[in-house]
Formats: structure tokens, sequence, C-alpha cells
């Protein structure tokens, strides 16, 4: 089946008129019904990743075991109090990152890279940034080979809990897709906004606890004197996410794994439906502009 044949007869250029509620299933039904599309530019997707490298996607296992190293040496240098296990510490927060990074920065691009297409088929564009994401998840599940591996280095820390891990993903998977579908469909006006994104991405990773904890955050002297930066703090989706791999694949420093907080989860999954619906209403609205624009 051709591209032409996945596309519908005609765009609903009466979007913008539509309510929030119908856009948001309309959304819905344009991934629902362009399943083999969507399937197709995932595997485009993973193949585009490789084709310009030596390794191709084993920079999905390459990648978070290099970042590791980079953070273990300069926090090392750097702190006065030793924190056990630090490599797998790190790593647990480095792997969903290096997920929502690129997820992020692929969906980014994902219209503007596909201008051509856009121009000359009729097609549900929202597919586009769904498709980024979730070819994301293939190379998450790479991810998991190097930390496999380094759980064999600390073996008292190896436990059932890690069946949890894609409980976890799920939730980040959502909260992902609303923030990829938001600036792709912003970046087809705004074309300055992936550099913006880069730079802010980095930013927010050393205000979230990747390198550290939040109960770390916490005993902070100018924390503790200011006691609701820990409250702020614990609402970064990022910080909820990090808390909760670090949870179940390294535990705390005396314990071990231990269970997530499955109310931060779920209160992290209700806020990232709502922001998904808000996203695809703000993307369902621009949607009949990006072929002129582009």
């Amino acid at each position: 089946m051709s591209a032409r044949s996945e596309a519908p007869a005609t765009l609903v250029a009466a979007a913008r008129k539509s309510s929030p509620l119908a856009l948001v299933i309309e959304a819905v039904n344009d991934v629902a019904s362009r399943q083999r599309l969507v399937r197709y530019l995932v595997q485009a997707e993973i193949r585009k990743r490789g084709v310009n490298t030596l390794l191709g996607n084993l920079w999905w296992v390459l990648d978070p075991l290099l970042l590791m190293a980079v953070y273990v040496v300069l926090v090392t240098v750097i702190r006065t109090q030793a924190v056990p296990d630090y490599p797998l510490f790190v790593f647990a927060a480095v792997l969903p990152w290096k997920w929502f990074t690129a997820a992020v920065g692929d969906a980014t691009n994902s219209v503007v890279g596909q201008q051509r297409l856009v121009k000359q088929i009729a097609f549900p564009k929202i597919v586009l940034p769904v498709a980024a994401t979730t070819a994301g998840v293939v190379g998450f599940a790479f991810g998991l080979v190097p930390l496999l591996s380094i759980m064999l280095f600390y073996q008292d820390r190896l436990s059932p809990l890690m069946l949890l891990i894609p409980v976890i993903a799920a939730v980040q998977y959502v909260f992902t897709m609303a923030l990829a579908i938001l600036v792709a469909g912003a970046n087809v006006f705004f074309r300055d906004l992936g550099n913006v994104v880069g730079h802010l991405l980095r930013l927010w990773f050393f205000l979230s606890p990747g390198l550290y904890s939040l109960a770390q955050f916490g005993e902070l002297g100018m924390v503790r004197a200011n006691p609701w930066m820990v409250t702020v703090a614990g609402f970064n989706p990022i910080a909820v996410l990090f808390e909760s791999y670090r949870a179940v694949i390294y535990g705390s420093e005396q314990a071990g794994p231990m269970l997530p907080s499955f109310l931060a989860l779920a209160w992290l999954l209700v806020a990232s439906l709502v922001f998904l619906a808000f996203s695809s209403i703000i993307f369902k609205r621009l949607e009949p502009d990006f072929a002129k624009v582009l």
C-alpha cells in the first residue's frame, strides 16, 4: 500500500473551528487509523539514525555508558561525600534521559524535516512526532543491555523490582509524547525552537536529580533554609521519573532496590494525559497552516 493510499481524501480545513474535545478525538483517530504509516515511519526513523555512523544503533549502548563515565569522573572529583555504587546510581538516570532527549530532539524536526511529504501528500501530520517518539522506545530497549551488564558488577542490587521498568517507561512515553507533539508543531513556525530546546534540555538535566537524589538536594544549606525548594523540585516530571527508575534499579544506599512511589507516577500519568490532550489540540489547530509555512 502506498503512502498516498494511507492518506485521507481531504484535509480537515476547519480544524481551528472544531471544539477541543473534537480535536483530541480526531488526533487519536488519526494515529489509530494510520498504524501502518506510523510503523513505516518508525522503521525509517530507526534506519536513518544509524545510516551515517559506523556503529549505527549500537550507539544506544555506548552513549549511556560514555555519559555515565563522564558524569562519574566529574562528580567524583568535586564531591566530598562518596555514594556507594555511584556508576549505577548515575546510569539509572542517564539511560531514560537519553531516551527523552533523543525523542524530543527528533520530534522537534519531525514535521520540518518532512516538508516535501507534508506539501505533496494529504495525511495526518501528527503521525510524524508520534513515530519519532515511538522509535525512541527501541533505542531505550537497546540501552537496557548495558544496564544488565552493569548489574553484573553490582549483583547485590539485582532485584525482581527491575521488572517494573516497563511500567515507569510507559509513564515516560506518555509525557515524552505530549512534549514531542507540542514542540513538533511549534517548530514549524519558530525555527529557532530546535536550538532553544537543546539548551533547555541541558539545563533541565542539571536541575533534575540525575547526578544526585532529591534527598541529597534537600541536605544543601540553601535548600534547608528554603524547604519549599524541595517541594518545587518534586513537581519536576523528570525528577519523578529519575527517582522511580533509581528506586527499582539502585534503591537506597543501604537497603538496595525498593518500590517506586506509585502515587507520584499516577499523578504524573494523569498530568501527562492532560498535557497530551492539550498538545494534540494545539497541533491540530496549527496543522492546516503547515503546508503554507513550509
